[in-house]
């Protein structure tokens, strides 16, 4: 080993034995905003031997106030993040194999992007991609840390299928509601003790040292002082439709996927458009550039600005409708301009 990692290998806890384990892992971060920026330059500057990264956004101003990775160059050309990320991380260490993944977790790609993961971090947004995950973690047997934080607050819950109760023991059901990013603004420090915590119990899991992981919820509140950690032992649910031995995995359930959702706590709807429909972007381009000259594009994605609102159209064919949270508006708009 050379001596990149010999601050790691000194680590009794780690050593030499456990940087080869880490290079010989593969973990699987879904989300590449706050939480999985920070925990990805982590991951690849330990030298994790693989590294997926999943995400469905692009950078925009207000993520470089926290999303370490990109620049303002990334946000002036709306470079999606996961592509942002691999640039980044590629000069961070060359060694580190990335696969970047531009799309959604949903039902019909999560066991795709799961394959071969050793580990799952949640760097996620919303609990109906994280009560996927759960249930993916479940099926497929893998560990997964579970990661949120708005304000000056933040937790962390580390999953390991078949001891711990899993997420839905813990919530029962999607909620409904609360702060998000958007709404209550953000810290960085918050965004840095999560990940903290986060990598800490990865190591553990990726050198396999299980019995050092913390089997509780850790709670925080940096403006306030407040460090709080929970038992959790006690919920686990023996009928958990997650996680019991008769376990059905509802979340995993494509039916249930929506094809519109307003996202979390921002005025921006999107539009997935049914298995097959293809959106053709040069040809959608050379048509509305024709109704507007607010338009621009990149390699991955088209953006037209029209009617006071912002569509923006990936390569996959999903469709983001800036400023509004209305759905039916949303679906107009839609058909007006792209389907129509």
């Amino acid at each position: 080993m050379d001596d990149r990692y010999s601050r790691h290998t000194r680590f009794s806890k780690i050593g030499q034995s456990g940087q080869e384990k880490i290079r010989e892992k593969h973990v699987l971060l879904i989300g590449a905003g706050a939480l999985g920026s920070s925990c990805a330059e982590m991951l690849v500057r330990a030298g994790i031997g693989r590294l997926t990264i999943v995400d469905r956004d692009y950078v925009e101003w207000s993520n470089l106030q926290r999303q370490q990775l990109y620049t303002e160059v990334d946000a002036e050309n709306q470079i999606p993040k996961a592509i942002a990320a691999k640039t980044r991380l590629s000069e961070i260490n060359r060694d580190v194999i990335i696969h970047e993944r531009l799309e959604e977790t949903n039902a019909a790609t999560i066991e795709e992007q799961i394959t071969g993961a050793d580990l799952i971090i949640d760097a996620t947004d919303n609990f109906e991609t994280r009560m996927l995950i759960n249930d993916a973690a479940q099926k497929w047997r893998i560990p997964w840390i579970y990661g949120a934080c708005t304000g000056s607050h933040g937790l962390t819950y580390t999953i390991i299928p078949g001891e711990t109760p899993c997420l839905a023991c813990l919530l029962g059901k999607i909620p409904s509601g609360g702060d998000t990013c958007d709404t209550a603004g953000i810290i960085s420090p918050s965004v840095q003790m999560v990940t903290a915590h986060q990598v800490s119990e990865a190591f553990k899991i990726l050198v396999e040292d299980f019995d050092a992981l913390r089997k509780k919820v850790v709670f925080f509140d940096l403006w306030h002082n407040q460090y709080t950690s929970l038992k959790v032992e006690r919920l686990k649910n023996p009928e958990c439709l997650s996680c019991s031995p008769e376990a059905s995995y509802p979340y995993l359930d494509a039916r249930l996927s929506s094809k519109t959702a307003v996202l979390c706590g921002r005025d921006t709807v999107q539009i997935r458009p049914l298995p097959g429909v293809s959106i053709d972007r040069n040809r959608l381009k050379s048509k509305l550039s024709q109704l507007t000259s607010k338009i621009r594009s990149n390699e991955y994605l088209l953006q037209v600005e029209i009617e006071d609102t912002r569509m923006v159209i990936f390569k996959d064919n999903r469709v983001l409708i800036h400023g509004t949270k209305d759905i039916n508006k949303a679906k107009a708009l839609y058909n007006r301009y792209i389907s129509g």
